[in-house]
């Protein structure tokens, strides 16, 4: 396993937890359970305590694959500036998060206050999470670029046998 494998394996847990964290905490709003309230904000401190990892392979990964054939340095760079905000926004989610566990200590409600904060900064996280990851998609995914065309039928490639 290479630094390439190590950060295309990892990047998947921040990126999903981010996600999952956001509608365990909606659902929880919705349902107005502590406990779920509580389960979704340490969800987010686990998140952010995950993420890190994530972005530090991702220097090593690039020296891996930036003389691969089809990898541009420009979607590199592109990818790699998007990851810094959303870490950046992770860790802020997992401060918030944290804040509300503490404030909440002994069984206490979590209040309105650090639910409605989580759920503000969750949503940017996960947008930004969501961005970075479809930047990250683009290094090799030639598919999913922009003004990408298919391959026309017939063209031999999906011919069938």
């Amino acid at each position: 396993m290479n630094w390439a494998h190590a950060h295309l394996v990892l990047n998947h847990v921040p990126v999903l937890g981010t996600f999952f964290g956001l509608a365990l905490l909606g659902y929880a709003l919705i349902r107005r359970s502590d406990p779920l309230k509580r389960a979704a904000l340490n969800a987010f401190v686990a998140i952010a305590l995950l993420a890190p990892p994530v972005y530090f392979t991702g220097e090593p990964a690039e020296e891996v694959v930036e003389h691969a054939a089809g990898v541009a340095k420009d979607r590199v760079e592109s990818h790699e500036d998007a990851a810094l905000l959303a870490l950046t926004a992770v860790e802020l989610l997992g401060v918030v998060a944290a804040l509300g566990l503490y404030a909440s200590r002994r069984a206490r409600p979590i209040s309105a206050k650090a639910t409605g904060a989580a759920l503000i900064v969750a949503l940017a996280a996960a947008t930004l999470m969501a961005r970075a990851a479809n930047l990250g998609g683009q290094i090799h995914h030639t598919e999913i670029r922009s003004g990408v065309q298919p391959p026309a039928p017939g063209n031999g490639a999906d011919d069938e046998r």
